[in-house]
């Protein structure tokens, strides 16, 4: 399904949630000069585009990848899924489930499994009536 699971987040909005993930660490919340007018701009042009779940999660990926802050890039956009996460009516263990694997594919550390098991998650959350694949 897609939506603009995004829009809500500006760009304002992203340099707020890195200002308040510092803060408490006592961690510098700084621009860098090589990553955030990059992810800046990639933000601004697709953040309020109807995408896919697995998009969104794709362009939280490549603003963490393109560093935009000295500090909690990952963190950073891992919030913002979180927060996309929370708005859907899932069961408590599928929520749980779908915040993990995104937060891995969004830092960067997931595994092939992981990429699966979101592959497949979404799947089920596009088809709700459709059985869960059979295990290898």
């Amino acid at each position: 399904m897609k939506r603009a699971w995004l829009k809500a987040f500006t760009w304002a909005v992203i340099v707020e949630t890195n200002r308040r993930l510092c803060r408490p660490k006592g961690a510098t919340h700084q621009s860098t000069s090589d990553g955030y007018d990059l992810a800046r701009q990639l933000w601004e042009s697709v953040h309020r585009t109807e995408m896919t779940l697995g998009e969104a999660t794709e362009v939280c990926r490549r603003c963490h990848q393109l560093a935009p802050f000295c500090n909690f890039n990952g963190n950073t956009f891992v919030a913002v899924m979180r927060q996309v996460i929370s708005m859907l009516s899932l069961l408590p263990e599928q929520t749980a489930v779908l915040r993990s694997v995104v937060g891995h594919i969004v830092a960067g550390t997931a595994t092939p499994e992981d990429e699966r098991a979101f592959g497949e998650l979404l799947s089920r959350l596009a088809n709700p009536g459709s059985p869960p694949p059979a295990k290898a």
